[in-house]
């Protein structure tokens, strides 16, 4: 009896990235194609960047697959929060250090 597991291609890594890909263009073509405002764009490519963040999580982290059970969901809890925590903080710094100059 063989203990080796059976290598497959990996589909869902292709297909990852070739949407990730597509979302990439898709926010560029946004950028710099389209006469939107630019409240209107940055909604745009923030709505892509979370939709390709869930993209990754789910076909190239495979966060749906192990038996951690609820140490997974904390881990990723506090991984939106540093996550948030950087991007305000970085917000808050830039544009207070702006205002005092």
């Amino acid at each position: 009896m063989s203990t080796q597991k059976q290598h497959r291609f990996p589909w869902n890594h292709v297909i990852g990235f070739i949407l990730s890909i597509a979302l990439t263009l898709l926010a560029v073509f946004v950028a710099f194609q389209t006469d939107f405002s630019s409240n209107v764009v940055l909604w745009i490519i923030g709505s892509l960047a979370i939709f390709q963040a869930l993209i990754q999580l789910f076909l190239f982290m495979h966060i749906t697959e192990g038996k951690e059970g609820p140490v997974n969901v904390i881990n990723m809890i506090y991984s939106v929060f540093l996550a948030l925590v950087i991007v305000f903080g970085s917000i808050w710094v830039l544009t207070s250090g702006h205002a005092a100059m």
